[in-house]
């Protein structure tokens, strides 16, 4: 319950921080490539409440978050924030499912397979594979994922959503960047765990390779891995902005691209504090699992 509450003065301290840079910030909603007069900037101003004090627009924004409302978006014809981030949360939910299952599916057998042949070829080859996957951004492998596989090929269709084929790409972009980083930390922590005495112990009971495993290895193993599942499911929805404005993708991610360029701050501030409400929430999630997992850990 402590670390639930805790929450709260962690989103209060970011919205606050988002609100006075944002507008510090040079420039405003207004100032677009169509040049408005100034008597419409006031009438806008006036209608968006964005002639007052910032403080006091602050605390109206305060007030109104408590109960849910995040404000309205200028660039969507006045409609609601939390209508356009429903909108486009199943889209970017989905497609960070898809990043999480590659990003477990080649993580995962990479670390195992690396810790169980430590200094073989098949170590060096996944030592190189994780090493590749984390010195090459996402974009960049998107980039090259549409020139070989759309372009070159032919096999998938370069953007958009509604199909599996245009998932592929997306989810393969966004998640093989934090599969290298599980890898890495699922490789250390077997090897770790492998050279403790109760595994020595187990194999000289005479366990099956197969039972020792998974009983004893990575059950042990588990928690480093989970320490870091939390922080890469969070990344997962709030990185996948970038990959959503490659792909032209119709999620949040991409509205919030969008309410940058156009200093749209009710979008602004309703995606900064879902983005931070995520992590937060995954931090959470992690803290809880560790008592599961490991009995001498007690929440309090």
């Amino acid at each position: 319950m402590a670390r639930l509450l805790w929450m709260f003065p962690v989103l209060l301290s970011i919205s606050l921080i988002t609100f006075v840079l944002m507008h510090a910030a040079p420039g405003g909603p207004w100032d677009g490539e169509k040049k408005l007069s100034p008597s419409v900037v006031e009438q806008l101003n006036l209608r968006y409440g964005l002639d007052r004090p910032v403080w006091e627009q602050y605390l109206t924004f305060l007030g109104n978050a408590l109960r849910g409302d995040l404000g309205v978006s200028f660039a969507y014809q006045d409609r609601s924030v939390v209508d356009v981030i429903g909108e486009g949360l199943p889209v970017t939910a989905t497609l960070a499912a898809m990043a999480l299952a590659v990003t477990l599916l080649i993580g995962l057998p990479l670390g195992i397979a690396a810790a169980l042949r430590q200094n073989s070829w098949i170590d060096h080859l996944c030592l190189l594979l994780a090493t590749l996957g984390s010195c090459v951004p996402n974009f960049v492998l998107a980039i090259v994922l549409v020139i070989v596989l759309a372009v070159g090929l032919q096999l998938l269709p370069t953007s958009g959503w509604g199909s599996w084929q245009k998932a592929v790409m997306p989810a393969l972009a966004l998640g093989f960047h934090h599969s290298a980083l599980l890898a890495r930390i699922t490789r250390a922590s077997l090897i770790e765990v492998i050279r403790e005495e109760y595994v020595l112990t187990a194999r000289a009971k005479g366990l099956r390779e197969g039972v020792v495993l998974r009983r004893h290895i990575l059950k042990n193993a588990l928690i480093p891995v989970v320490t870091v599942l939390g922080p890469i499911v969070a990344s997962l929805i709030a990185g996948s902005f970038v990959i959503e404005s490659v792909f032209a993708i119709p999620g949040v991610g991409r509205h919030y691209v969008q309410a940058i360029f156009g200093r749209d701050y009710g979008m602004l501030m309703g995606m900064t504090l879902f983005y931070a409400a995520i992590i937060s929430l995954a931090n959470l999630v992690v803290d809880v699992a560790y008592a599961y997992l490991d009995p001498r850990i007690r929440l309090r």
